[in-house]
């Protein structure tokens, strides 16, 4: 509990924001630039705004939010697609809350569940197969989005779903994989980047191990962190010191909960269940082997299998979330925020989202 409270310490975090500073000085020193590093974590997104890191680094060190948010990456056609899967007749559409509100092109679940569809907001994925099991003429279909954070907890909903027998259950899955993405960043050359803030909660399942690509076929660095102030300014630190040292490697600052070998039985389980897939994505297109859908023994409960949705062209507007969390632009770079695009009335994912780079600018950066 002490070492807990040390993290959030304000002392503490003072001190620690002085020692980047000054390391940051000395990398400015030495190239003639401050560096840039890369966060591919939504909650890094917003803890690096929510504790002000970000506006008191901005002479010193550029942080850039990247494709962590998994609200925000998906592409606007599956959006679509997921919001016309409630217009179906006998269906209760799940859903985690961030969607409800995400424009599509035409309407919102938000609206579709205004206008009478049973669509409802649940915490877990498996709340979603109790529902299925208490409403057994109903098809029940959840919207499976996330990292590898949330995929092992889908696996377990299909395991239970199956366990039960249930004919009326499904999950639409459009889930996204961290290595494939950032391979697909560096590769593009968009972003030229001296590091990465590596995602913590994704790391516990993957471990410290899984990101080693990144020095072995990139000569880049990174630090896997948490999300207390200090421990985001020591990932920094640590992470700047590597780059003075001219030394390439990953590092594990987040140990108490990241091992170098991850969650080994959530990654059996995403191996039992899954197969890599190529995922669309916002801004990037389809990106090979990104995402995961259900191994073929388990089709009857792909919703994607087991319901057929057809959507036009997804509406174009002037959102640029998609050159946002490619790290192109800033929120305020979009004409859009602030303006016809705010947390009331939002225009793109990244507004919505809980994670979302525009939602953490409007709600901590505004002005700065």
């Amino acid at each position: 509990m002490e070492r807990m409270e040390a993290f959030s310490d304000p002392v503490l975090a003072r001190q620690s924001l002085e020692a980047v500073m000054e390391v940051a000085d000395k990398f400015k020193k030495v190239h003639g630039r401050i560096p840039v590093l890369m966060e591919v974590c939504g909650s890094h997104t917003m803890a690096f705004a929510k504790s002000g890191i970000k506006t008191r680094l901005k002479d010193y060190v550029k942080l850039i939010a990247g494709p962590g948010c998994p609200v925000c990456v998906t592409d606007q056609k599956s959006i679509d697609s997921m919001i016309q899967l409630a217009e179906g007749s006998n269906r209760i559409l799940c859903t985690f809350g961030d969607m409800m509100r995400v424009p599509g092109s035409r309407d919102s679940l938000m609206k579709s569940k205004t206008d009478g569809k049973d669509i409802r907001v649940i915490y877990s994925p498996l709340d979603s197969v109790k529902i299925a099991e208490e409403n057994p003429d109903k098809e029940v279909i959840f919207l499976g989005i996330g990292f590898e954070t949330t995929i092992p907890i889908l696996t377990l909903a299909i395991r239970e779903a199956e366990r039960k027998e249930l004919k009326n259950y499904s999950i639409w899955m459009t889930t996204k994989l961290v290595e494939p993405v950032m391979r697909a960043l560096l590769e593009s050359g968009e972003v030229k980047l001296d590091g990465f803030i590596l995602p913590g909660h994704v790391s516990v399942v993957l471990g410290k191990r899984s990101f080693e690509f990144l020095v072995e076929d990139y000569q880049i660095s990174g630090v896997i962190t948490g999300f207390e102030s200090v421990e985001l300014l020591s990932g920094i630190y640590k992470l700047l010191q590597l780059l003075l040292e001219n030394k390439r490697d990953v590092l594990n600052n987040y140990t108490y909960v990241v091992k170098d070998e991850g969650n080994l039985l959530a990654q059996k389980l995403l191996e039992q269940y899954l197969q890599p897939y190529d995922e669309d994505w916002r801004g990037m297109s389809t990106i090979s082997n990104s995402g995961l859908v259900l191994k073929e023994e388990y089709a009857q409960f792909d919703a994607r299998k087991k319901f057929k949705v057809s959507v036009g062209e997804p509406r174009k507007t002037k959102c640029r979330c998609g050159e946002i969390i490619r790290g192109l632009v800033t929120p305020e770079e979009c004409v859009l925020f602030n303006k016809g695009c705010t947390p009331t009335n939002p225009i793109g994912p990244c507004m919505v989202s809980t994670e979302g780079t525009c939602a953490a600018h409007y709600q901590y950066m505004r002005g700065e």
